[in-house]
């Protein structure tokens, strides 16, 4: 009885050795999606004609004229993921790009199987990181401890 103890205890204890990794995680998480909006962003304001031709011929925001549902999504895109990856106000930062990747799709009617994929992909990452983000490596964290 006492080595089906014993091991219990090794077994517990070395089943947690991976939360270790959680801040690794959390911040590869924040690089890959700022990286994804960051490109997105970009390429927004390196055409701004075209960007303005999608928002008003392609794309079907709702309750927003194109020119300024255009402006808000370039600057969400460029934005949002600099504090997401500095960790600064990172919930709010995910939200909004949670929020940003919905009125995507909901707006981009010939969006393809593989497109709608990839958007939910990045939904369910923004979601880990707005409610389960542990935030351990984030000026979030560094904040809080000094306001303390």
């Amino acid at each position: 009885m006492k080595l089906i103890s014993r091991l219990g205890k090794y077994y517990y204890s070395a089943s947690h050795l991976p939360e270790f990794l959680a801040p690794v995680l959390d911040f590869g998480l924040r690089l890959y999606l700022a990286d994804v909006f960051i490109k997105s962003g970009l390429t927004k304001i390196q055409s701004w004609d075209s960007t303005l031709y999608l928002f008003s011929d392609v794309y079907n925001v709702p309750l927003l004229p194109p020119e300024v549902a255009a402006s808000m999504a370039a600057s969400a895109e460029l934005g949002l993921p600099v504090l997401l990856v500095l960790g600064l106000f990172g919930r709010f930062a995910a939200a909004g790009l949670f929020i940003l990747n919905i009125v995507a799709v909901i707006s981009y009617a010939d969006l393809s199987q593989a497109g709608l994929n990839q958007h939910l992909s990045w939904g369910i990452l923004l979601g880990v990181l707005l409610i389960l983000s542990r935030n351990t490596w984030s000026a979030d964290t560094w904040l809080e401890k000094r306001l303390k």
